[in-house]
């Protein structure tokens, strides 16, 4: 065990659990309209709570079980057996290995909330989240990350896919699954009104940004100059993002916006999370510029073109900002032309497939959208019983 890569692996963890809790549930919330804030709040904490469970029972065993196949790692690590405070993962305690991943697939799931808020059904959110993360996510982690059949002597030979962070792991297929759920929900009845508390978006993304340093700094297991050009070139695409995006709205709309420069800033970061262990800061500057610009076209094209109510944009900022980082990694030389789009199309393959798979699956036991009423009175009060703001108190 190394004591300096545990330590940073110990406050990177924290770092991640960050980026959900509070980070993408004030970030989400603040975009809501004021009668569902409580909902998403609700949405992003059970998620948090049932994944870590999951992902203790059956997930880490699915994603980095030692079995030889390369589709699943197998059962042997269900419930953490075998894993003592002594065992070791590479440098670290496994067990803190373990809830470094656990933070990954917290956040994925909770991702996908941004595409169904203010009319979806609460019970369809844990059951579907659940088996979601079990079914789809966890087979791609072991696939990609634990030495399954698209990493290094996989499928696409000596030199497999490179996904440092999770561009293809996390984003494409939350960024996937999200649009899907749209598509199968259909739009809300009222998609006029505005985010209710931008301030809270401001912060909600500056907290994820902060988180993102642990996202993208800890994947490298160490604390070594990986993990400190990992952090570097993480907060230069943000910070470059935020720009083009508000630069980008200027130019079209004569004003930028608040909401805009930090969906710019998610938008930058998704895009480097892929290249941020491959890239230096020239390439991490171009990545992040041209993804302001990049997905928020994306957003246009899917809301005006398609006419898909992606509620708050997860495919077009995380699912296009991970494929086109993922490509990047390709561009910069620091992959291969094959590994790259293959993985990405094999992964979105399964993911579409198994989202609507499991999209069937779940309506049938729960329902999947709330009635007319429910989503004309709001979530908070209809379904858990509370306002966000008692104005008369």
């Amino acid at each position: 065990m190394n004591g300096a890569d545990t330590a940073w692996i110990i406050v990177a963890t924290a770092l991640v659990l960050f980026m959900t809790l509070p980070g993408l549930a004030l970030f989400y919330g603040g975009l809501v309209r004021a009668r569902n804030v409580l909902s998403v709040f609700m949405q992003c904490y059970a998620i948090a709570c049932l994944m870590s469970i999951l992902w203790f029972a059956f997930g880490y065993s699915i994603a980095f079980g030692s079995g030889t196949s390369g589709f699943w790692g197998g059962s042997d690590k269900m419930f953490l057996a075998g894993i003592t405070a002594d065992t070791l993962s590479g440098t670290l305690p496994e067990v803190l290995f373990f809830a470094f991943q656990m933070t990954f697939a917290i956040i994925t799931p909770a991702l996908i909330v941004g595409a169904y808020v203010e009319r979806i059904g609460f019970g369809f959110v844990l059951l579907f989240s659940g088996l979601w993360m079990l079914i789809v996510y966890a087979p791609v982690v072991h696939w990609v990350w634990g030495g399954g059949m698209l990493s290094d002597g996989g499928i696409f030979g000596d030199v497999g896919v490179r996904d440092f962070a999770g561009g293809i792991v996390v984003h494409e297929t939350a960024g996937l699954a999200a649009l899907i759920l749209a598509i199968f929900l259909g739009a809300r009845r009222d998609s006029s009104k505005p985010p209710h508390n931008p301030g809270m978006v401001m912060i909600g993304a500056a907290m994820l940004w902060v988180g993102w340093f642990g996202f993208n700094g800890g994947s490298q297991l160490a604390a070594d100059g990986g993990a400190a050009m990992a952090l570097t070139v993480t907060h230069i695409s943000a910070a470059a993002g935020s720009l083009t995006w508000a630069l980008w709205e200027r130019f079209k709309f004569g004003k930028a916006s608040l909401v805009g420069m930090v969906t710019g800033t998610i938008a930058g970061l998704a895009s480097i999370t892929p290249a941020s262990g491959f890239v230096g800061p020239v390439e991490a500057l171009f990545i992040g510029s041209v993804a302001g610009i990049l997905c928020q076209e994306a957003v246009n094209f899917i809301r005006n073109k398609l006419s898909i109510d992606d509620t708050l944009d997860v495919f077009a900022v995380h699912g296009v900002g991970g494929i086109f980082g993922s490509l990047m990694i390709a561009v910069f030389g620091a992959g291969a032309w094959a590994a790259q789009l293959g993985s990405l199309a094999i992964v979105g393959g399964y993911t579409i497939v198994g989202t609507i798979a499991l999209i069937f699956i779940c309506k049938a036991i729960t329902p999947l959208r709330v009635d007319e009423d429910t989503e004309t009175t709001g979530l908070d009060l209809s379904v858990h019983g509370e306002r966000a703001y008692e104005f008369n108190s």
